[in-house]
C-alpha cells in the first residue's frame, strides 16, 4: 500500500521547490540578503552546497539569528552592511503576497532588518508555498508592526483610532511579550482585507513609536511560488 501523504508533506515540498528555483540567481562572489523563515532556510542551505560543491565565494547578510546560526551550520561566511552597503541578492520568504507583489511578513518578528536588506538588495527574489498566494492583503492575517517598548500603549491607542485591532505578541512558552532581535515589541494588526497596502503603510509608519511595519510594497522583483506540482513565477516586472 502507498503511504498517505499530509498536507505537510507537499507544502515541504512546495517549499522546497521554490527555493531551489530562488537559488538559481546565485552567483560566484555575490554577496546576499539571507532572509527569515522556513522557506528560506532551504534557499540557505542549497547555497552552503553550492559553494561547496563549485568553490564559490559567498557572502551572506543575514536578517535575524535564525538566519545568522544557519549560514554558519551551512559554511557560508557573514558579512554586514556596514561592510557590504549594497548586495546582489536578497532571497527571503513571506506571509502573504498579491498577484501585484505586494507583501505582508514579519510572522517570524524579522521585519525590520528583512526591509533594510531589501532595500538594500539590487535584486529582491521571494519565496513561498501557493498557501501565501492571495487575492488581497489582510484577509484573516494581521500586519505586523513593530513598535519601540516605550510607546506601546500609545501605538495601540492611535491603532484602533484608526480602524485597527492591535494585538501584542506574546511568546509560547515564555512569560510576556515576543522581545525582536532589535529589543522591541510586535503588535499584530487586524485590518480586514487591505485595498491600498502602500497608503496603509505610510498611516502606520506616521504613528509616534512604530519603528517598522510589514507590509513590503514595491519591493518584490520575482516571486516563486511552490505549487502541489511546479512551481509559479510572478515577476514584477
Amino acid at each position: 500500500m502507498k503511504a498517505k501523504h499530509s498536507k505537510t508533506d507537499w507544502i515541504e515540498d512546495a517549499k522546497k521547490r521554490a527555493a531551489f528555483e530562488a537559488v538559481e540567481h546565485v552567483k560566484n562572489n555575490y554577496v546576499i540578503g539571507l532572509g527569515s523563515g522556513s522557506t528560506t532556510s532551504y534557499a540557505i542551505r542549497e547555497i552552503g552546497k553550492i559553494m561547496y560543491q563549485k568553490k564559490w565565494h559567498i557572502f551572506g547578510v543575514p536578517t535575524s539569528y535564525q538566519a545568522f546560526f544557519l549560514a554558519v551550520d551551512c559554511g557560508i561566511p557573514i558579512t554586514t552592511l556596514n561592510e557590504h552597503p549594497k548586495l546582489d541578492l536578497t532571497i527571503d520568504g513571506v506571509d502573504q503576497v498579491d498577484h501585484k507583489l505586494n507583501m505582508i511578513k514579519g510572522m517570524g518578528g524579522a521585519l525590520t532588518r528583512e526591509k533594510i536588506v531589501a532595500s538594500a538588495s539590487k535584486q529582491n527574489v521571494i519565496v513561498a508555498d501557493e498557501t501565501k498566494l492571495v487575492k488581497r492583503l489582510g484577509v484573516s492575517h494581521a500586519v505586523p508592526v513593530e513598535v519601540l517598548p516605550f510607546a506601546i500603549t500609545a501605538v495601540t491607542s492611535k491603532m484602533r483610532e484608526i480602524g485597527g485591532k492591535p494585538n501584542l505578541r506574546v511568546g509560547e512558552g515564555k512569560v510576556g511579550p515576543i522581545v525582536t532581535d532589535n529589543g522591541n515589541f510586535i503588535l499584530d494588526v487586524s485590518t480586514g482585507p487591505i485595498d491600498n497596502p502602500k497608503e496603509l503603510d505610510s498611516k502606520l509608519k506616521s504613528i509616534p513609536g512604530v519603528v517598522e511595519t510589514g507590509l513590503f510594497v514595491d519591493i518584490a522583483d520575482v516571486v516563486y511560488v511552490g505549487m502541489q506540482s511546479g512551481v509559479k513565477r510572478l515577476s514584477r516586472h
